[in-house]
């Protein structure tokens, strides 16, 4: 055969093996040939071809056993019948439907009361709207103090109610009406002093006749929130850091009205709430919200036998900022969070 002849014959096979190679390619061979190295490239014992090939089997099972989005999706928030966000994955909603899981995880239940199965219908707390609309026109949030003596570590009452827990009330106002457009009045009134005289004793019952008469003055009100600071031993801390700055964490207060007597659960007569599948629904969600914002922040929501000042709708809150051993620094930069916590379960 001429030189000129085999030339063309060379080209023509040039051709035919490039435009071979993606086949090649995709039937495997590109592992195969990279798998081929020359001598004292690789160490004795490295992968074989037939390793290759059953490596990339298992590869492919696995891909369609648990792709990127099967990841994805068991990370996804979990939503209600409604379509509401629920601010816990599928996998933490079903276990939250197991009672002991509940106990655990989200409540600290007070000796004298108990939870019970009935209490809570997780899907539906979590589904239940709870919000109102936004607006700074008129007051959609009363926050008031039962307690409103209480202070903190460095707090020098002397000075004034902006020392203590009434100074955290007006910051948490601002930030609801500055940052979320949310429309706060926020009571002064001292239910903790009879006579000039601090007496924590009956301030519950010394606190309902005013704020009821708030609540028929405004019937815009739709939130109620009495803001307190917890009392606990003098070598307890509770304190967490949100965005470089030290936070007073933050615990969600319910009264069952129910007294555990030898191990029976009795309604406690003169101290019914015909809210308290709303109020703890509304915590749940805050306390569930907050888990997903902020997962330090919050400690788990208190069950007591009593009733307190969660009676007065739907949407009724005690909430406790810290405790003595706080600074008044820790208080106030807790509202911020809290405030976005707010704002989340009330108006999404």
């Amino acid at each position: 055969m001429k030189k000129k002849d085999k030339t063309w014959l060379n080209i023509i096979g040039l051709i035919l093996f490039l435009l071979s190679l993606p086949l090649f390619f995709r039937m495997g061979g590109g592992k195969i040939a990279m798998a081929e190295v020359l001598p004292g490239q690789a160490e004795t014992g490295g992968l074989s071809v037939s390793a290759l090939f059953e490596q990339e089997e298992k590869t492919v099972v696995s891909a369609n056993l648990i792709g990127t989005d099967d990841v994805e999706f068991s990370q996804a928030l979990a939503v209600s019948a409604g379509g509401r966000p629920l601010y816990v994955t599928g996998e933490e909603l079903a276990n939250m439907k197991n009672l002991n899981h509940l106990r655990s995880n989200y409540y600290i239940v007070d000796s004298r009361t108990s939870l019970l199965a009935g209490d809570i219908d997780v899907e539906h707390a979590l589904g239940l709207d709870l919000t109102i609309e936004k607006t700074t026109k008129e007051p959609k949030v009363l926050i008031f103090h039962t307690h409103i003596h209480e202070g903190f570590a460095d707090s020098d009452m002397t000075k004034g109610l902006s020392e203590g827990i009434w100074g955290v009330g007006e910051e948490l106002k601002r930030i609801l009406e500055e940052e979320y457009g949310i429309g706060v009045l926020h009571d002064a009134g001292q239910y903790d002093v009879v006579n000039g005289k601090g007496q924590t004793t009956g301030a519950y019952e010394r606190m309902e006749p005013p704020i009821r008469e708030i609540l028929a003055k405004y019937p815009s009100i739709e939130v109620c929130i009495d803001l307190h600071r917890d009392g606990v031993s003098e070598g307890t801390r509770l304190v967490t850091e949100i965005d470089g700055k030290k936070c007073a964490q933050v615990m969600f207060f319910n009264g069952l009205c129910r007294l555990n007597k030898n191990g029976v659960p009795q309604p406690i007569s003169g101290l019914e709430n015909p809210y308290i599948k709303e109020n703890l629904a509304f915590s749940l969600q805050m306390k569930t919200a907050a888990e997903h914002l902020y997962p330090e922040f919050t400690r788990k929501i208190y069950l007591n036998a009593y009733r307190f000042s969660l009676h007065f709708m739907p949407r009724s809150s005690l909430i406790e900022v810290g405790a003595q051993t706080n600074t008044k620094a820790e208080a106030w930069n807790a509202m911020k969070p809290l405030a976005q916590i707010l704002a989340e379960v009330l108006t999404e």
